[in-house]
């Protein structure tokens, strides 16, 4: 797996992270801290894309012709 690959499989985890954060944070009714969690959350998995969009560019002028 690329550099570009490893980065974006790591910032999909965050991001996996992140929901189960707000998920615990809206179970506790601490609405506030859910709210920050799938804030980041959402940052994490918009970056994750980017980055696997930038790593499919990488690997797509990397084909044999």
């Amino acid at each position: 797996m690329n550099d570009s690959h490893q980065k974006a499989a790591e910032m999909h985890q965050l991001a996996a992270h992140a929901h189960n954060a707000a998920m615990e944070h809206h179970a506790k009714g601490d609405h506030l801290s859910a709210h920050e969690s799938s804030r980041q959350a959402l940052d994490h998995a918009t970056k994750a894309f980017e980055l696997a969009q930038e790593a499919h560019r990488q690997s797509s002028h990397h084909l044999p012709e």
